[in-house]
């Protein structure tokens, strides 16, 4: 957020919710607050924007630590961070005018104050405005790059994805099933495994909570072994995918989810050696490392999905009060889709 202590011009108050005290293992309502806090005036550049839908994702659990990583962490009282949808209230950027609708990092918040280099504009003729968060936004763009340029995959080949309910996974894999790949998820309940394949054209899915057997299971389903990884989880099923990769397999690191709520480093099998046996590549990646690509992303995200070849699902909570419950309730796997927010009626 911007530091606006040179210039503290209140206008009124907004609600925002605000991070009260880092998590111990899983986040609880009480490490949230709610608060009055004051909306101050744009400067020169700056645009004062209300939010209609916001985003929770995972990645949010990293910054509630106070720990080193590619993100500083959110301080304790701070408005948590997070992207959003808003429409333009009052502008002082030649760029937007009143009633623009932008996206942006504006945090769990019903107002905000950014530079207007910090948001981009969506055109509500393309997509409903949701889906700057979602399939038009950072979560398309993760699979877009994350598969197409870490993965490469080819024809033919198996492509094996992770968290394939969620927001990215469900993308990965209708964009895998587009490469012509032969697509299989992974998810956490027999509904989620219904919809990849009835809904999305997966070729096959399994529910992790219900197989004793990781290994067996993907050796069912992918016979030919694995030449693609998209990982979204981490533990034990990433250790049992690393059993079954092909030669030259490609293995796309998006997210560990099942790691974050950890208070101390698990050990699992260290299955580095398959990488040898089948000269195989993973890398770990961050979205905005193609900052300068996404237009190349969005326009081909926005052709496929006005095309009907790829769909996607959005699961809404009502209330910036409620955005702590959607945010622990997507950690837990409650979501299929994108989880938002919507904070006001569009």
């Amino acid at each position: 957020m911007l530091n606006r202590s040179y210039y503290p011009v209140p206008m009124s108050t907004h609600r925002a919710v605000t991070l009260a005290s880092r998590p111990e293992g899983w986040p609880e309502a009480s490490n949230f607050a709610l608060k009055q806090i004051e909306t101050l005036a744009p400067a020169d550049g700056e645009l004062l924007v209300e939010i209609i839908y916001l985003s929770v994702d995972p990645y949010m659990r990293g910054r509630m630590r106070d720990a080193k990583s590619y993100a500083a962490p959110i301080e304790l009282g701070a408005v948590m961070t997070g992207g959003a949808v808003a429409r333009v209230v009052e502008s002082k950027s030649p760029e937007y005018q009143a009633g623009d609708i932008v996206v942006g990092d504006l945090g769990w918040q019903e107002k905000a104050v950014v530079p207007a280099k910090a948001v981009r504009p969506v055109d509500s003729s393309i997509a409903p405005i949701s889906t700057a968060l979602s399939v038009l936004g950072m979560t398309g763009l993760t699979a877009y790059f994350g598969l197409l340029d870490i993965c490469d995959p080819k024809p033919s080949e198996t492509v094996v994805v992770s968290g394939a309910a969620g927001a990215v996974g469900m993308i990965v894999g209708q964009i895998a099933r587009l490469k012509g790949c032969r697509v299989v998820g992974i998810a956490g309940s027999d509904e989620k495994c219904d919809y990849l394949v009835d809904e999305l054209g997966f070729h096959a899915a399994f529910n992790y909570k219900t197989v004793d057997h990781y290994r067996k299971k993907l050796a069912e389903l992918c016979p030919n072994g694995i030449d693609c990884y998209f990982d979204n989880v981490g533990g034990p099923i990433t250790d049992a995918v690393f059993m079954l990769l092909a030669d030259r397999a490609r293995i796309s690191i998006c997210g560990q989810i099942s790691q974050y709520n950890n208070t101390k480093v698990e050990q699992g099998p260290r299955q580095l050696a398959q990488l040898i046996v089948h000269r195989a590549k993973v890398e770990g990646f961050l979205v905005f490392d193609y900052a300068e690509r996404f237009p190349e992303g969005l326009n081909e995200l926005a052709a496929w999905l006005r095309d009907g070849k790829i769909r996607y699902r959005e699961n809404v909570v009502d209330g910036l009060e409620n955005a702590p419950d959607a945010f622990i309730g997507m950690m837990q796997g409650d979501n299929i889709g994108k989880q938002l927010v919507r904070v006001k009626p569009e």
